[in-house]
């Protein structure tokens, strides 16, 4: 196992409006880093805005704002909702930062150099929201942007173009020798089959019709392309090319880390064909893997402030609180596919998972423990119920597959691991029946039936410790569990707690009147 991990979500462009999708592929990335810190692994997390390019020098126009007044203004508002959703990113970078600007055009003077990019003229149509030259058979007939559906106009210009012949077949082979190079599959394959082999042409890499951006050194009438300039946040953040950059040797060069990118769908191109050929000519490493994760749509589509069907995750989190809002998120909609936010939905995984599963289990656990054990978690002693064997067999292998989910970037699926503990447990009160034990004076299975739903609640609150932030620490207050004891490595054998005096405490989870709420929610949505 590599003992360093480096997590990058894609750093988001300066949104007027914040809508939960900005909260989706940052809480994911909060959760692996959370969960690598977790099993001992040493963690960075970056994150950050995306501050130049013709849309943003366009809406801060429109607010009567200077670009860097603009970008400030907005970047404030998601620093509050990362802040609100306690994510634990090390690094916000924004490109408008000094030594993110340096390091860029460092870079693009290094290219220039050694040949890689050249001056010549573009011809093509450009996707402003996109920031994205296309082709015109790209475009169709439509003359509609490939990626976000809107319209295009055909810009010509004098530019910089980066060569992508001199790296196509470099890329071609590192996609088949590593399968998991990006995830899923199906997004290589699409990369492959919709910009590779119909001809890849070079990319043009600065712009001469806009000034917001970062110049060029060679040639001030140039601005480096937006996609450039954003993607070079990656390693700027770390001090390549600085007179710090330990933390780039350290978390990038080094062969002891391993480096995830997390992006969406929207911008896997930039990310998995022009990315790494860049990384190829600065004769750096690639990252490990390329994750890309689905979009987060409403019912009727795409969310839209003109659809009316974006929803704040602010006053869902001031609502319902930041547990729940991570939760439905991660859980819900299976990462790396497209899913869907409905208040039905989100109401009743709060109900049914959280409150009816996990909150109301140990409600019962330590309301019996309080009242057959005078409030104290009786020692292990094995198995002696006939129900013991089979869920302790059940919680060792839950933890080896959610470790195994887990280290394979399958985040849903690795709550879902968890939870088949919980259910299981839920079970295991029906089947041993603690209250006919006490009734018949069996102390003996009454302590091992305690004991065991004691262990299997730790076992569960550890496991779901990267998603929930407050839940499994009230959980470990409410059965007694010491801080030395909140330890991953320490669920390698089943029976740790004994001993310990339980307090019953508020639920975990108030329950939801399911109308009241959904309305409530549907009101949020504009």
């Amino acid at each position: 196992m590599k003992k360093r991990f480096y997590i990058t979500t894609p750093i988001y462009y300066p949104s007027a409006k914040l809508h939960i999708g900005h909260a989706y592929c940052t809480v994911l990335s909060d959760i692996l880093a959370r969960y690598n810190r977790m099993i001992g692994k040493e963690v960075y997390f970056l994150t950050g805005s995306d501050e130049h390019g013709q849309k943003i020098a366009e809406n801060a126009a429109k607010a009567g704002k200077t670009p860097q007044q603009f970008a400030d203004d907005i970047v404030k508002t998601f620093k509050d909702l990362w802040e609100k959703l306690e994510i634990t990113n090390d690094q916000f970078i924004r490109t408008t930062d000094p030594k993110h600007v340096a390091a860029v055009q460092k870079i693009f003077s290094k290219l220039l150099e050694q040949g890689d990019i050249y001056l010549g003229s573009y011809e093509g149509w450009y996707c402003t929201p996109c920031e994205s030259f296309w082709t015109s058979t790209q475009v169709g007939e439509e003359k509609l942007c490939p990626d976000c559906g809107r319209s295009v106009h055909l810009a010509s210009e004098e530019s910089y173009f980066f060569k992508t012949d001199k790296y196509v077949d470099g890329l071609l082979k590192k996609y088949e020798e590593i399968p998991n190079f990006i995830t899923p599959v199906a997004r290589k394959n699409e990369m492959i089959n919709t910009f590779i082999k119909p001809g890849l042409s070079d990319l043009a890499v600065s712009r001469t019709s806009i000034d917001w951006g970062i110049s060029v050194k060679e040639n001030e009438r140039h601005v480096v392309y937006v996609w450039v300039d954003a993607l070079i946040n990656y390693i700027s953040a770390l001090g390549y090319l600085s007179e710090d950059d330990k933390l780039f040797h350290k978390f990038w060069q080094s062969d002891d880390v391993e480096i995830v990118q997390i992006l969406g769908a929207d911008i896997t191109r930039f990310h998995t064909i022009y990315w790494p050929m860049i990384l190829k000519a600065l004769g750096l490493r690639q990252a490990d893997r390329y994750f890309v994760h689905g979009l987060l749509m409403m019912k009727d589509g795409k969310m839209s402030k003109s659809k009316g069907n974006v929803i704040d995750p602010l006053p869902l989190i001031e609502k319902y609180g930041v547990d729940a809002v991570r939760y439905y998120l991660a859980r819900e909609i299976v990462f790396g596919s497209d899913g869907q936010f409905t208040p039905e939905q989100f109401v009743e995984r709060f109900n049914v998972d959280l409150v009816n599963d996990f909150g109301n289990l140990l409600n019962r656990t330590v309301t019996m423990i309080e009242k057959y054990c005078e409030s104290v978690i009786p020692f292990y002693k094995g198995q002696i119920t006939p129900f013991d064997r089979e869920i302790e067999e059940l919680a060792l292998d839950v933890v080896k597959e959610y470790k195994a989910n887990f280290d394979d970037l399958k985040v849903t699926e690795a709550i879902i691991s968890a939870f088949k503990l919980i259910s299981a447990s839920n079970k295991y009160i029906d089947n041993t029946k603690p209250w006919e034990l006490n009734a018949q004076g069996k102390k003996e299975e009454l302590d091992a039936a305690m004991n065991h739903l004691a262990n299997n609640l730790y076992i569960s609150a550890i496991l779901l410790q990267p998603v929930l932030v407050n839940a499994p620490q009230e959980l470990f207050k409410q059965l007694g569990v010491p801080i030395e004891l909140q330890d991953f490595k320490l669920l390698n054998k089943y029976g740790v707690l004994g001993g310990q005096k339980v307090s019953k405490g508020d639920p975990l989870f108030p329950r939801l009147k399911v109308n009241e709420e959904v309305e409530h929610i549907k009101n949020l949505m504009k």
